[in-house]
């Protein structure tokens, strides 16, 4: 119960009240969940970033991330003790990726209730008293995509952008020519494919407002990742 008060007072509360909000602006459902996501992705932005220029720095570092991992193969302990102090000599930590993903699940879990409980008029007793009272929520984006329904053209989108985006994460191959592992070519390759294939098929299975959320939130993150790789080149060139 104390878990369930926390996260209906610190996430579902707020993100249903500045979702109304946003709804009171725009005047469109689909337009106030866009508004939202950008607000959540600009918060979410300084972690986004560091974690996306920390891969970037990791990819860079492979060379020798292999040499460690072929020097002490046949010890853990050793490789994880080299490849440690690796990181920490390039200021790396290998972990920073995985925080935004941790933070945007339970996110994602609230905005799923949010969505929900934004079209029942009896939610709308939870709003804040500055927040003005809609007499009719309309679900429909653009006058003609119903949010409260399935829709599996914003699933088949959502999923799309989901798979530019994770080709555009992947390490590139490095100049001197060195490549990933097998292993390590295998699992990316799976990755590549499956979390696009998982985003269909979440979004196709719940109210088109989740899928045009994480339509939006994915295509924020590939102009996010865009912008922080060509940042440091233009720092190096104003530098040269």
């Amino acid at each position: 119960e104390l878990v369930s008060l926390v996260f209906n007072k610190i996430l579902l509360q707020p993100l249903f009240n500045i979702l109304i909000f946003f709804y009171d602006l725009s005047g469109d459902f689909g337009v106030a969940i866009i508004l939202l996501t950008t607000l959540i992705r600009l918060v979410l932005y300084p972690l986004s970033a560091k974690a996306i220029r920390s891969q970037k720095e990791l990819s860079v570092i492979q060379p020798q991330i292999q040499e460690v991992q072929r020097k002490h193969k046949g010890d853990q302990a050793a490789q994880a003790k080299e490849l440690m102090k690796l990181y920490q000599e390039h200021n790396i930590n290998p972990f920073s990726g995985c925080l935004p993903i941790l933070i945007q699940l339970p996110i994602l879990v609230a905005l799923y209730r949010v969505f929900l409980d934004g079209l029942d008029p009896a939610q709308l007793v939870n709003l804040y008293y500055f927040i003005p009272k809609p007499d009719l929520i309309n679900p429909e984006f653009l006058g003609f995509l119903d949010l409260s329904g399935r829709n599996l053209f914003l699933a088949l989108a959502a999923g799309a952008f989901q798979f530019w985006q994770s080709k555009a994460s992947l390490p590139q191959q490095d100049k001197k020519g060195v490549r990933a592992s097998p292993t390590q070519a295998i699992m990316s390759k799976q990755m590549l494919y499956f979390f696009p294939a998982l985003t269909v098929i979440i979004s196709a299975s719940l109210p088109a407002g989740v899928a045009l959320y994480w339509l939006t939130t994915t295509i924020l993150g590939l102009i996010q990742h865009f912008l922080v790789k060509i940042k440091p080149k233009q720092q190096t060139t104003l530098q040269n």
